[in-house]
């Protein structure tokens, strides 16, 4: 069985498609996912399967519409890959230690997305790029440094650009479940 973890876009942010982790562990049983858990309300779903990612995230989007009404994203990575992500990150640490004394919130952030952007559209992104502002994307993932907020950061809200969805995770997050993994 391949350990993989689902990370859904757009649940539980700012009051809408309210979701409870329990439920949605349940409504997942049936799907034959094993050891399913779930990390924070924002819709980060560890699980064990046989089954490829694709037909996952088609399974898991559509039972999230079935069973609660709620259009989702879902984008997938192995553990493996979650570990890359965190372990090969393009930031080095003084970057982002100087990010973390001048930013509000977290500085550090990872936009998954389903497939790589063209070059086309990836450099679409990468023009919004500023001194307070720094993406790097490497295949599927962005990783987007930010020096003040990505409340109002260019860069976090021209996403749009590479023209796939993506979901974001802050590098709090992303760490955590790299611990979560071998739990």
């Amino acid at each position: 069985m391949t350990k993989y973890i689902a990370f859904l876009r757009g649940i539980n942010v700012g009051g809408h498609n309210k979701l409870k982790m329990a439920e949605l562990r349940e409504a997942l049983i049936p799907l034959g996912l094993q050891n399913i858990r779930t990390y924070i309300q924002s819709g980060n779903i560890l699980f064990e399967s046989s089954e490829s990612e694709v037909y996952l995230q088609q399974q898991i989007q559509a039972t999230i519409q079935t069973v609660f009404h709620i259009t989702s994203i879902v984008i997938i990575r192995t553990a493996e890959e979650l570990q890359s992500i965190v372990h090969n990150c393009p930031f080095s640490e003084q970057d982002m230690a100087e990010a973390s004394t001048t930013a509000t919130g977290e500085s550090l952030h990872v936009a998954m997305l389903p497939v790589a952007p063209t070059e086309v559209n990836g450099a679409k992104l990468l023009a919004y790029e500023s001194e307070k502002e720094r993406c790097l994307i490497k295949g599927r993932d962005v990783y987007l440094l930010f020096y003040e907020s990505i409340r109002n950061a260019k860069l976090g809200q021209q996403l749009h650009k590479l023209e796939i969805p993506a979901t974001v995770r802050n590098w709090k997050t992303m760490n955590k479940l790299v611990t979560m993994i071998d739990q």
